[in-house]
C-alpha cells in the first residue's frame, strides 16, 4: 500500500500463563534443555499461548480506523506492537511518520510531579522538543480545563483528570499517526464529545487516528473502516458498519427457537432510505427495518411485531404487520415473507436494539423471537437529552421588569 501509514503483515505474538519457575533448581536445568534443544518460534511450550495470530491490515493515511472487539481479544496488545512497547514474536510492521500513543491514563507520568511538570515530561517522551511544549503549552492547559490544579502533584488526580491531561498532550504532538485506546471512557460524557470534535480535527490535517473502544456509537461516527478482533485473530475487516454488524451478530444477538413452532426468523435489517444497510443514523432521521422469515410447516393469522429498546433494553417502541393494516399472513411450508417498516427515528443520542417476533395476532402466541436482532447508533445534538427527541421549538422567552411590576401593583392598592 503505498499511502500506508502503518501495516501488519502476519503479526503473530504469544505469551505464558503464570510463572513457569518458582526456583532455581526447576530454571537451570529448563534454560540447558532450551540451549540444548531449541525450540521453533511457531511451537507453543504448554503454558504459552497465542494473543495475536496471523493479523494482517493497512490503514491509509489520514484515514480513522477503528479496533474492536470483547475483552482480551487482543487489541491492547496490537497497540503496544504498534507503539513499541512490546515486539511481535513472528510478522512484520510498518509505521511511516510520527506517532503518539495514548493507550494507559498513567503512562509517561511521574506521580509526584506537578501537571506542569509532567506535561513537559510527558511530552519530552512522545517526541516534542521543549520549545514545541512550550509554543503548545496554553493549548494544551486549556483543552484539559485543569488550569487551577496545575501545580498540583498528579498523584492527587482522580483518573478522570489523568484522562484529561495525557489525551491533551498526547493530541497537541501534532502526530501522523494518533493511537488512542479506551482509556477515554473514564472522562465524563462532555469530554469525550471534546476529544472526538479534537480527532476530528486531527483527521482533518491529514494524520491517521487508531481507535480502540468499547462505544460502539464513537467508533461508528468516527471510522470509515473498523478491524473486529476475536480471541487474537481477524474475524471481521473492512467498512465499520460490516465489521459493528459483524460483532454485535456474534456478541448480543439472542435467539429463542422452538423447532416445534415451524416457523423461522431469518435475519433482520435496518438501513438509511438512500444507502444500503447501515448502523449509525442521526436524530430524526427515516429508516427502513426489514424482517424476513419462512415457515417450516402451515400456519395461520401470522403477524411480524418488530420492538425498539434502549441500551438499558427498556422498551422504547413497537409495531406489528397487523396493528399498521396487512391482513393476517396464511403460510404454508417453504414460503419466505419479507415485511419492511419505515420508521422516523425521532429518538435522542444512544445505542439502540430492535427484536424481531413472529406471532399468533390473536391469541398474542409467540412463534420464534430474536432479541437485538439489529442493533443501531443515535447521533445529535448533545441537547437532547432523554429517550424521545420531541423536537422542541422556543415560542417566547421574555423579561418583565420589576418597575413594571412595583408600578401595577402600587396602581391596584390605590384603586382598593
Amino acid at each position: 500500500m503505498a499511502d500506508a501509514a502503518l501495516e501488519l503483515d502476519q503479526v503473530s505474538k504469544k505469551f505464558r500463563k503464570g510463572e513457569l519457575y518458582d526456583s532455581l533448581r526447576d530454571l537451570l536445568p529448563a534454560l540447558a534443555k532450551r540451549w540444548l534443544r531449541p525450540r521453533s518460534p511457531e511451537a507453543l511450550a504448554p503454558r504459552e499461548f497465542w494473543a495475536l495470530e496471523d493479523v494482517s491490515f493497512g490503514v491509509k493515511r489520514g484515514e480513522a480506523f477503528g479496533i474492536i472487539g470483547r475483552n482480551g481479544a487482543g487489541k491492547s496488545t496490537i497497540l503496544k506492537l504498534l507503539s513499541g512497547i512490546m515486539r511481535p514474536t513472528r510478522g512484520r510492521i510498518l509505521v511511516n511518520g510520527r506517532l503518539s500513543a495514548l493507550i494507559e491514563v498513567s503512562a509517561g507520568f511521574h506521580p509526584d510531579l506537578t501537571g506542569r511538570e509532567n506535561i513537559y515530561l510527558n511530552g519530552t517522551i512522545l517526541g516534542m522538543t521543549r520549545a514545541e511544549i512550550r509554543q503548545r503549552f496554553d493549548a494544551i492547559v486549556a483543552f484539559a480545563e485543569l488550569e487551577e490544579f496545575l501545580d498540583t502533584p498528579v498523584k492527587r488526580y482522580s483518573s478522570g483528570m489523568f484522562a484529561r491531561l495525557g489525551f491533551a498532550v498526547a493530541s497537541h504532538v501534532e502526530p501522523d499517526l494518533l493511537i488512542v485506546d479506551e482509556v477515554l471512557s473514564v472522562g465524563d460524557y462532555m469530554f469525550q464529545q471534546k476529544c472526538l470534535t479534537r480527532m476530528d480535527q486531527i483527521l482533518g490535517s491529514g494524520a491517521t487516528v487508531i481507535f480502540v473502544s468499547h462505544n460502539l456509537r464513537a467508533v461508528a461516527t468516527l471510522c470509515t473502516r473498523a478491524l473486529f478482533l476475536e480471541r487474537g485473530r481477524v474475524a471481521a475487516l473492512g467498512p465499520t458498519e460490516d465489521a459493528i454488524k459483524a460483532y454485535l451478530t456474534r456478541a448480543t444477538s439472542t435467539r429463542e427457537v422452538d423447532p416445534a413452532q415451524g416457523l423461522r426468523i431469518l435475519d433482520v435489517s435496518v438501513r438509511a432510505l438512500d444507502r444500503a444497510t447501515a448502523v449509525a443514523f442521526q436524530s430524526d432521521d427515516f429508516v427502513e427495518i426489514t424482517v424476513r422469515a419462512t415457515a417450516l410447516t402451515a400456519h395461520e393469522d401470522v403477524s411480524i411485531v418488530i420492538a425498539i429498546v434502549d441500551a438499558s433494553q427498556y422498551p422504547v417502541f413497537d409495531t406489528c404487520t397487523r396493528r399498521l393494516g396487512a391482513q393476517p399472513l396464511s403460510l404454508t411450508p417453504g414460503d419466505i415473507v419479507r415485511s419492511t417498516f419505515r420508521i422516523q427515528l425521532r429518538l435522542a443520542q444512544g445505542t439502540y436494539y430492535v427484536h424481531a417476533y413472529l406471532h399468533r395476532y390473536v391469541t398474542d402466541r409467540p412463534y420464534d423471537v430474536w432479541l437485538s436482532a439489529a442493533t443501531f447508533f443515535v447521533g445529535g445534538t448533545p441537547a437532547v437529552r432523554g429517550i424521545a427527541n420531541l423536537i422542541p421549538s422556543l415560542v417566547t422567552c421574555e423579561k418583565e421588569t420589576g418597575a413594571a411590576h412595583a408600578a401595577v401593583a402600587q396602581s391596584a392598592i390605590s384603586a382598593v
